[in-house]
């Protein structure tokens, strides 16, 4: 039997990160509980009416984040509040396909375009590993705007 999985970030900012990643992935801000959203609606801000109202402390609405998948398939991602900084690699990372199908200049002038869009939003680029046929088809190493790597494969 497969499981479902949480990937879980540790971060200072959650939901600054938890924005960027949804942006990266396509993915959406769900609802508080109870809350039923309209069409178009800001769910960020869904949420930090819904914590008004119940009394959390106006500190801890940036304790923590979540994004999920519209279509359901992915993993939900949870973000996280610590207090420590990011000291060393990630020992897992995220492989973001952002150019299913294509190779040779195609693949790459694709994973480019992607790279320079998530530049735009916070993410620094760390390098490019050019394509070796057969074993690798080439990907642009990136990290996120708290360090975290991830790859454009």
């Amino acid at each position: 039997m497969s499981r479902d999985v949480q990937i879980t970030f540790d971060a200072h900012d959650p939901r600054a990160l938890s924005t960027f990643w949804r942006d990266v992935l396509g993915y959406v801000h769900p609802g508080p509980p109870g809350v039923e959203l309209a069409e178009g609606a800001d769910a960020l801000a869904a949420w930090d009416e819904f914590l008004a109202r119940t009394g959390v402390s106006q500190d801890e609405w940036n304790s923590r984040s979540a994004i999920e998948d519209p279509d359901g398939r992915g993993p939900r991602l949870y973000f996280q509040r610590v207090p420590e900084d990011k000291v060393a690699k990630n020992r897992l990372h995220i492989d973001v396909r952002a150019a299913p199908g294509l190779q040779g200049d195609e693949r790459m002038a694709a994973l480019e375009a992607e790279c320079a869009r998530l530049v735009a939003r916070g993410a620094t680029r760390i390098r490019r590993d050019e394509p070796h046929l057969p074993m690798g088809a080439g990907h642009i190493v990136m990290a996120d705007p708290e360090g975290n790597e991830f790859c454009l494969d």
